[in-house]
């Protein structure tokens, strides 16, 4: 006499086990795991029909639901490599490379125009004659202001203007320590270029808290402030390749005397007049001056033998007239589309 339970079982094994072999993806054999073997699952719950059955057929049907979980994990582990590899093979095909095709070309990056500007400068002054010189950005108060004849109460000095690391040391204000440095280690005669990075309490559309500089400096007998506007229209007309006009304003300076602000003829207009140089003609680019006999005392060089001069040049502000920048902050935000333009 047939048991039917048995027979349904059977008929709900070839069921479950087509639907498992039909299943397509991870996530639909997934669901019929949890369909067929979940604590809830339909072949789980074929065990609660064991205490209805005549005692003589619970044992064949208790082994016959086993048997069938036994099967379906079988089937549902085996479909699971299987979809894997059709998965990896699918991915492969979708990702196939021909390499006979033309390579791709990255696009090559450009010298930022800060080290441009920089490296222009420097090739200038070395056809003058003049060395590189280099020197630590955290400083003493000695070299950054003391043998600069910048006395204790002077403003640059003050916090708001200047970043102290701590009591006796500043994040360099100028390069022109890097002069003192090197008038300690070498004599007359000398020139020499410092170019670098400095740092004040200053932030705008004109000024960052850090930019950089190059100043300049000629030690030795018989120099004079002639030799020193000779070198600032050399420089700067062969920067700006232009014949440009030079006037010298007098100035201050603690550690030159006397000391000019230097203005050039307008790079945009020739100096006819226009928004850039408001119509006056002239752009201020630099100070300058005399060495100080007080700076020469602090590095034992005798002013009475020698005489000297220095300039201090802000490369940024050079950048920005050279190449018609009219916002500082363009340079130190690493905008992809704005350096490709100095490619």
């Amino acid at each position: 006499m047939s048991n039917p339970t048995l027979e349904n079982l059977q008929i709900l094994a070839r069921e479950s086990l087509d639907s498992i072999e039909a299943s397509r993806d991870a996530d639909e054999l997934e669901m019929l795991r949890v369909r067929y073997l979940g604590k809830k699952g339909i072949v789980t719950e074929q065990l609660k029909l064991i205490p209805t059955l005549e005692p003589v057929d619970r044992k064949d049907f208790g082994q016959s639901v086993n048997s069938l979980k036994q099967k379906l994990n079988q089937a549902i582990k085996t479909r699971s490599e299987s979809l894997a590899r059709d998965a990896i093979e699918s991915q492969l095909v979708s990702e196939e490379l021909d390499v006979t095709l033309p390579g791709r070309y990255g696009t090559a990056g450009s010298v930022h125009p800060i080290t441009r500007t920089i490296t222009r400068m420097q090739e200038i002054f070395d056809g003058l004659g003049f060395d590189v010189a280099e020197g630590p950005e955290i400083e003493d108060e000695f070299y950054n202001f003391d043998a600069l004849n910048i006395p204790a109460e002077h403003p640059a000095r003050a916090m708001h203007d200047t970043f102290y690391v701590d009591d006796s040391r500043v994040l360099r204000t100028h390069t022109s320590p890097v002069q003192i440095r090197y008038m300690e280690d070498h004599t007359p005669p000398l020139q020499v270029v410092a170019p670098g990075r400095v740092y004040r309490c200053d932030s705008d559309i004109t000024h960052t808290p850090m930019f950089h500089q190059i100043e300049g400096l000629s030690v030795g007998e018989g120099v004079t402030f002639g030799h020193l506007k000779g070198v600032l229209t050399h420089f700067l007309q062969a920067f700006f390749e232009a014949d440009l006009k030079l006037q010298f304003r007098p100035s201050y300076f603690p550690f030159t005397e006397p000391s000019a602000e230097v203005d050039i003829s307008c790079v945009f207009c020739g100096g006819n007049g226009c928004r850039v140089c408001k119509q006056t003609g002239w752009i201020e680019i630099l100070g300058c001056g005399m060495v100080h006999p007080a700076v020469f005392k602090h590095v034992k060089i005798d002013s009475e033998k020698y005489t000297g001069y220095a300039f201090g040049l802000g490369v940024e502000r050079l950048a920005m007239l050279r190449y018609g920048i009219d916002d500082l902050r363009m340079l130190f935000e690493n905008d992809v589309s704005f350096l490709a333009q100095f490619h």
